[in-house]
């Protein structure tokens, strides 16, 4: 492999992760890039807790590196890096119960519509109020993109689950929001 990383597809980048050190650096450097903006906003979706989902999101980072050590071959890696912080944050949520501060949640987004940027808030506190099965379907599927079949398989559920479980996050939402909407509706 040459100095440019970027050329290269995750398998090829995957595989140079048990090489010597320099070009193994390399190929997790590139790895990171692709990858750490999903991962890390998985983590704080799911977590709600930035210094949670830091500390999750860069277990995550360790336990890939060290996984491509040992495993031979791995076809999907945006799945295994999702599917290793989903076990952190199940973990980390059974071993610790955590008590949410809604104003510590901070939003990522850089709109400038004043109304929308309140509803991607509201929508951000209503994940809270969520059970974690529901946030983390919702998540999975509204904010990182994924099809019902991927979510089914990273949660080892079925698809029809999870499609119960998005729609139902979906009126609980809308259910927590409705005073909120009639309210901005309002104004």
């Amino acid at each position: 492999m040459g100095k440019t990383f970027g050329k290269y597809s995750d398998i090829e980048l995957y595989r140079a992760l048990r090489d010597k050190k320099p070009m193994a650096e390399a190929a997790f450097s590139e790895l990171y890039s692709r990858y750490a903006q999903r991962v890390f906003a998985y983590c704080l979706r799911v977590m709600g807790n930035h210094e949670d989902s830091q500390d999750i999101f860069q277990e995550t980072f360790m336990k890939f590196y060290n996984n491509a050590q040992t495993l031979d071959e791995v076809d999907n890696i945006p799945g295994l890096l999702l599917t290793i912080a989903r076990n952190l944050c199940l973990n980390f949520k059974r071993d610790k119960k955590v008590a949410y501060n809604i104003d510590d949640y901070q939003v990522s987004s850089v709109e400038t519509d004043y109304e929308k940027k309140e509803l991607l808030e509201l929508i951000s506190m209503a994940l809270e109020l969520l059970d974690f099965e529901y946030r983390e379907a919702f998540v999975l599927r509204q904010y990182q993109g994924l099809s019902y079949k991927e979510i089914a398989k990273l949660s080892g559920d079925s698809i029809s689950a999870i499609k119960n479980r998005v729609w139902r996050a979906k009126e609980q939402i809308r259910e927590i929001l409705s005073p909120y909407l009639k309210e901005m509706s309002n104004k």
